[in-house]
Formats: structure tokens, C-alpha cells, sequence
């Protein structure tokens, strides 16, 4: 008897659909629901892009319109008449700008590094979540990009921060500043992940160019497709440009995010100068942009009738990932304290506990719970398959994840070293204005998004389907058109 056979007959046997413990075999829910074909799925997914918007949409684009609307007049108010418009003061330099800032970087920074990381790890779920993960990543980071330029208090300067040939002499970019990191890598994060993001698309635009009717949108879809044949060649270039791009973009977020701390952790501001700022800010850019992602995702899933493609074992796994993420956030918060304890620097220990019993304890008490408690709720079943329950918790976490950046930066700055400098930072009416009005252009760009192009892969759907439901479908939609022309 050789090794193999000695191996096998080693081996407990099993019968077919026979689990380890002699039980029935357990099986995964299925990806894509509704016994459908094919044609089903380039119909489902791709009509919303082909009909006139829903009531639904409306509702949706026209309070964001107007949000967005209005964050413009804060715009125009803050360049024309000065930053002194918020309640930016002394000691609280860093107010609305850098907390939307930050808050919005580790939402884009998140969406791109979810869709990446699962394609590199064959996780075939993710076929629900990839193309809204990447589109929510270019729109929160051009919005996030809006906020440093205000913060210099000259935005028509902002093209100082770049390497641009000028007349100025000896003066050039100062290399030293972590805010010339963040041009750098927000604008390098940004042209990967949109040509990670297009490159992806490809396919679907062919298959809407070859759907098309009018010749003026055949023409348009078709020059944005480049030419996609769906030869075996052109799948083969696609793969690898696609894994590529992936494998490039995962180093390159966390990298990202880690110069994004950097802005804090080199200064010696109690609270900001830590060794943890790194991971623990790309842990809460997961964390935030996997609840951003979870809330689109409803949203779209109900505005355009997607149940069959975003299932309840969806949402499911996407809660999981965030009670393992908000655990990891939660051994972060923890980390800092225990930091603080055992360093034995006044300035440290007195940074933390202004943290829970100062004026600004309700911010804390906001960031802790919504971050660490609430996310707890997700460990059962029941409020896992729950989409209310799920919604709702989804954006309780965006909220804590909001005041996370407000608690780290405000808090940390309005009482500084000196009592005699000491001073709260209330938000104004333009504050507001830049807050709500930020959401209001993420979620418009968003919602023209899906109203133009597909919000779930047609391809990457299609790859994950069974064969044999897939032509039982086939032949059921056959049976049934062969007695509608009989009858």
C-alpha cells in the first residue's frame, strides 16, 4: 500500500452531503437569489441606468441637492469673508476643516481598500459591495480634498503645495510638513483608486453600449468602454490590470492613512503624540467606511430593487466585519488610556481625563458608545439579518466615527498647556453649513452614480452564479414563453 492510499484510508469517510459529525452538510446561502439568468441579471441591474428615476430616487437626490446647494454658500462664504466665519479661535485652530477633513479621507480610504483587499483574498461576496466601495472612495475623498484648501485661509494659493516650476525664487515646498505628505498621497490614492475604479467598469459599459437604443448614448457608452470586445484576450488583459491595480492599492491606503496620522502623532501635543496614531487611524478608516458602505448599500438596495443581489447573507457579513473592526477600534481606545496611565506625564494623563469629565464629555460619551457599545448588538443573529436594525446602526457608527475626529482634535487643543489660554470651540451656522452640506455633495454624487452607471458588477455577478440554476432558469423562461405563444 503506497503513502496516498495510507493517507486516505486514514482518513474519516463522509457520504455526499454528510458533514463532519455524521450531520447534514451545512451550505452557504447562495449569492445571487431569484432563479434568475444571464439576461436577468443585465436586465436587473443595468435598467435603472436606461428608465426615467423613480420617486424613490428623487426623494433621495433632492434633499442632498439641496444640502449640496447650501455647502456652497458656506463655500462662497468662508473664501470671500475669511475662516474667522466658523468658530475656529484661539487655542482651537483646528476645528470643522481638518475633523471633515480626516473623517472623510478614512471614508474614501476604506471604500478602495475593501473592494481590493476582497479580490485579492477571493472572497466572492464581495461582488455586492465593490462597485459602491469604489465609487464612495472617489466622491468622499473630493469632498475630504476641499477641506485642507480652506483651512489655509487662501485656497486660490493651494497650487503652493505642489512641485509646480514657478518665479518665486528660492522659495519651494517645504518637504518637512506633513501637510505637503498629505498632497502627495491623497492625490496619488486618488489616481489609483479612480483607474482601479474605471478599469473595473469596462465590462459593463460594453454590455450597456451594446443595450443601448438611442445612437447618441451608444456612442457615449462606447467611447468610455474603449473598444471592450470581450474577446478572451481582452478578459485576459482586464485580469491582469485588475489584479495589478489591487495589489498596488492595498499598500498604498494603508500607507495613506498611516501619513494621514502623521499630520498629529509628530507634533507634541498631549493626545497626538503616540506611536498607536498609525494603526489605529487605518482601523477606524475600515471600520467608518465599511458602515458608510453598509449604509449606501441599503439604501441603493432598496431605492432600485436589488434584493436578489444584495441578500440578507450581504448585510450579514458585513456586520460581522464590523464587530470585528469595532472590537479592534475599541482595543485602540483602551491602548490609549493604558498609554496615558503608564507614561506618568502630567500632560498625558490630564489630556484623557479632560477627555471624560471636561465640557466636552458628551462628545466622548458619543465616540465610545456608538464606536464600541452599539456595534456590540450586531453579535446576534437576529439583529444581524435585521435591515432597519442594521441601518441604524450602520449610521449611529458614521456618527461616532464623526465625533472621534472631533474628540481627538478639538479636545486635544482647547486646553493647552497655559490656563490662561484655554478656550471652548462652539460650532457656527457655517460650521453646520460645511458639515451637513459635505454629506449633502457625497450622497448627490453618489445618487447620479447609480442613476448613470451600474451599481453592482454585471460581470463579477455573473461569474459567482451557478451554472446548473442558471440554465434551469433558462429553460423555465423557455417553458413559459413556448405556452404563451401556444395559448
Amino acid at each position: 500500500m503506497t503513502m496516498e492510499n495510507e493517507e486516505l484510508e486514514g482518513r474519516p469517510q463522509y457520504q455526499e452531503g454528510e458533514g463532519p459529525l455524521g450531520g447534514p452538510k451545512a451550505e452557504r446561502e447562495p449569492l445571487v437569489t431569484g432563479g434568475n439568468s444571464y439576461s436577468d441579471v443585465s436586465d436587473d441591474i443595468a435598467r435603472h441606468t436606461e428608465e426615467f428615476p423613480t420617486k424613490l430616487w428623487w426623494m433621495a437626490f433632492v434633499p442632498s441637492a439641496l444640502l449640496m446647494s447650501f455647502f456652497f454658500v458656506c463655500l462662497v462664504v468662508v473664501i470671500s469673508t475669511g475662516i474667522g466665519t466658523t468658530g475656529i479661535n484661539h487655542p482651537v485652530g483646528w476645528g470643522v476643516f481638518i475633523v471633515n477633513f480626516v473623517f472623510w479621507i478614512g471614508i474614501g480610504h476604506a471604500g478602495t481598500l475593501i473592494s481590493a483587499i476582497l479580490y485579492l483574498f477571493r472572497q466572492t461576496w464581495r461582488t455586492a459591495i465593490n462597485r459602491s466601495a469604489e465609487a464612495m472612495t472617489i466622491f468622499a475623498v473630493m469632498v475630504a480634498g476641499i477641506f485642507p484648501a480652506l483651512h489655509t485661509g487662501r485656497p486660490w494659493f493651494a497650487y503652493w503645495l505642489f512641485p509646480l516650476p514657478n518665479g518665486r525664487g528660492p522659495l519651494w515646498i517645504n518637504f518637512n510638513s506633513p501637510l505637503v505628505w498629505d498632497v502627495f498621497a491623497v492625490t496619488t490614492y486618488l489616481t489609483i483608486s479612480a483607474v482601479f475604479w474605471y478599469i473595473g467598469l469596462l465590462p459593463d459599459l460594453a454590455t450597456i453600449r451594446d443595450r443601448a437604443e438611442h445612437p447618441w448614448r451608444k456612442k457615449l457608452y462606447g467611447w468610455l468602454a474603449l473598444g471592450w470586445t470581450g474577446s478572451g484576450r481582452a478578459w485576459r488583459h482586464y485580469e491582469s490590470a485588475y489584479l495589478m491595480l489591487a495589489g498596488l492599492a492595498t499598500p498604498l491606503v494603508l500607507s495613506v492613512h498611516t501619513i494621514v496620522s502623521f499630520d498629529f502623532a509628530v507634533s507634541q501635543i498631549p493626545g497626538w503624540h503616540t506611536t498607536i496614531f498609525p494603526p489605529y487611524f487605518v482601523a477606524g478608516a475600515i471600520f467608518s467606511g465599511f458602515a458608510m458602505v453598509l449604509s449606501l448599500v441599503i439604501i441603493m438596495r432598496a431605492v432600485f430593487n436589488l434584493k436578489d443581489y444584495v441578500t440578507l447573507n450581504h448585510i450579514e457579513v458585513m456586520a460581522r466585519v464590523l464587530i470585528a473592526t469595532s472590537c479592534v477600534v475599541g482595543i485602540a481606545y483602551v491602548t490609549e488610556f493604558a498609554i496615558a496611565y503608564y507614561s506618568s506625564e502630567f500632560g498625558e494623563r490630564f489630556h484623557f481625563s479632560n477627555r471624560i469629565y471636561g465640557p466636552y464629555w458628551w462628545a466622548a460619551v458619543l465616540m465610545y458608545g456608538n464606536n464600541v457599545f452599539v456595534p456590540q448588538l450586531l453579535w446576534f443573529k437576529k439583529v444581524r439579518r435585521n435591515l432597519a436594525a442594521v441601518f441604524v446602526i450602520s449610521v449611529l457608527i458614521n456618527i461616532g466615527m464623526w465625533f472621534e475626529r472631533y474628540v481627538i482634535f478639538v479636545v486635544s487643543l482647547h486646553r493647552d498647556f497655559l490656563p490662561s489660554s484655554w478656550g471652548l470651540y462652539e460650532f457656527q451656522w457655517v460650521d453646520w453649513g460645511l458639515t451637513i452640506g459635505s454629506f449633502g455633495m457625497f450622497m448627490t454624487f453618489f445618487l447620479l452614480f447609480c442613476r448613470i452607471l451600474p451599481t453592482i458588477s454585471i460581470a463579477e455577478v455573473k461569474s459567482v452564479m451557478d451554472p446548473d440554476e442558471v440554465e434551469a432558469a433558462r429553460d423555465t423562461d423557455s417553458d413559459d414563453t413556448k405556452e404563451a405563444s401556444h395559448e
